[in-house]
């Protein structure tokens, strides 16, 4: 949150609130209603909000993403893949994500639909971006994951197909996130490539907060500890402060105003980031 609103502040944009509820056994109206209840308790605004029926939960625009799979169809090779996550993993070396390539077996088998996964075959090629915090970046889409996974067996939408339809149909311009999803970019920048988009948004990676083991917390954790934080007395300047000094902001683990600690992170954001002017 930090990185994303201080980011804003430094380039003068607003931020969209969007949930990325694409896992629908693993999402809850229960999880929603938390979030957005801590983020104005901690004093973040959004530029949006979200109705009963919302443009930006992504469990609403299932027709959006339809017709951007049909958009892919007429402009790529997408197919239907029956291989399971044993058997790619069996052909494949681990990929710098930890994820196993796919290796395009399938591309000609001219499956049926039912009971299988949505791909797209990826070309060969490198992708070439400039993250606000990291610099250069080139990553080969193709070695990195193999043909894209757009829908899975239960035909949900996957994360990698869904925020890059979501964010040109929103018009995000500024993608702010953390470094976990680094690898994730050169094959989404491909992928808007394909639905007609030749301008990438820019990229800034920041770094996570991680427990006592090391290990990032996951979103099925991350609400916990604040709300345990909240009910133990502890004021947003507390979390935020904890926040801060997690991932190096600050020196103390003290309480910090909100404000300050944006202005603080905006300055530091405009004198480290490196996009190509446009």
């Amino acid at each position: 949150m930090l990185y994303v609103w201080g980011t804003a502040r430094a380039c003068g944009a607003e931020v969209l609130l969007r949930m990325e509820d694409h896992d629908r056994g693993r999402c809850r109206p229960e999880f929603e209603s938390a979030l957005v209840e801590d983020l104005a308790w901690l004093g973040f605004q959004t530029v949006n909000t979200l109705d009963t029926v919302s443009d930006y939960r992504q469990s609403d625009c299932g027709a959006r993403y339809k017709q951007a799979l049909q958009q892919l169809k007429h402009a790529a090779h997408v197919y239907a893949c029956t291989c399971s996550r044993r058997e790619i993993a069996a052909r494949s070396a681990s990929g710098d994500d930890g994820a196993w390539p796919y290796d395009g077996l399938c591309r000609s088998a001219n499956h049926g639909w039912d009971f299988a996964v949505t791909r797209l075959q990826l070309e060969t090629g490198t992708e070439i971006f400039v993250d606000g915090l990291l610099g250069e970046q080139r990553q080969e889409p193709s070695s990195q994951c193999g043909d894209l996974l757009l829908r899975d067996r239960t035909q949900q939408w996957t994360y990698q197909f869904a925020v890059v339809v979501d964010d040109l149909s929103h018009g995000v311009d500024l993608v702010v996130r953390g470094e976990d999803l680094l690898s994730s970019t050169g094959r989404q920048i491909r992928l808007a490539r394909l639905l007609g988009h030749e301008q990438s948004p820019l990229f800034l990676h920041h770094p996570l907060i991680r427990d006592q083991a090391g290990s990032k917390l996951s979103k099925k954790t991350a609400s916990g500890p604040i709300r345990e934080m909240r009910r133990a007395g502890r004021s947003p300047h507390d979390i935020l402060g904890a926040a801060a000094y997690a991932v190096g902001l600050v020196n103390e683990d003290d309480p910090q105003d909100r404000e300050a600690l944006l202005d603080r992170l905006a300055a530091q954001v405009l004198a480290k980031a490196d996009w190509p002017r446009r």
